[in-house]
């Protein structure tokens, strides 16, 4: 049985086994991970049944191997539709606009909001590269010259960047018939979504503006 003296001879990086070295080394390239939590996490998995390890790494394959996004959001999902898009109980008259994945999952906790996304996969962000062409805002100015939308709602992080992509956003939709919103300033400026509590974001979502009256932005 493995204990706490190997454990203790292990975080010294004196390890005794390369495979050990190695499976340690991948983990602490996950985000977040330190090299203690990652010998925690490879000693953990060395304790247990060889079909509980196979299972585990038969999980992550295959999610990387079958996980798809959706055609119409953008959001991950396990078929060409996601869940949220083909729920015919959503309001498909409203899309909420957001980064990522963890902005959905997010919104969705706070149980306040009915229509559907649409996920950019990044904000504009000039210092890392990343241009407007980067990201999945052409499908969203479609939908709206296709008028098959109402609302939008502009639901980045309150940071320099996120505050950019909105006006850009803003812009390219100021010439169709859609109405652009955006969250009431319960999420604290710098802060991301997936940071802020269930009760104040899902405020923001139900108290949220027109753009132009909340950044003072006129036609």
């Amino acid at each position: 049985m493995l204990n706490l003296f190997h454990i203790q001879i292990a975080m010294q990086h004196n390890y005794s086994s390369k495979l050990l070295e190695e499976a340690v080394e991948e983990f602490a390239s996950l985000p977040g991970i330190g090299k203690k939590t990652a010998l925690r996490l490879v000693l953990y998995l060395l304790r247990q049944e060889e079909s509980v390890v196979e299972h585990f790494s038969s999980t992550l394959l295959k999610m990387k191997r079958e996980i798809r996004h959706c055609r119409i959001c953008h959001n991950i999902s396990d078929n060409d539709v996601c869940s949220i898009c083909s729920d015919p109980y959503r309001d498909h008259k409203i899309v909420c606009v957001v980064e990522n994945i963890r902005d959905i999952i997010s919104i969705e906790n706070t149980q306040q909001y009915k229509g559907i996304y649409h996920v950019l996969g990044g904000i504009i962000s000039p210092i890392d590269g990343i241009g407007p062409a980067d990201l999945k805002i052409d499908s969203l100015i479609e939908k709206s010259n296709n008028n098959t939308i109402n609302e939008v709602i502009l639901a980045l992080s309150t940071t320099m960047e996120g505050d950019t992509t909105n006006f850009y956003i803003y812009k390219k939709l100021q010439d169709t018939p859609v109405v652009v919103t955006t969250l009431a300033r319960g999420v604290a400026i710098g802060d991301d979504l997936e940071f802020a509590d269930e009760i104040t974001l899902g405020r923001s979502i139900l108290n949220r503006t027109k753009f132009e009256d909340t950044f003072g932005v006129r036609h």
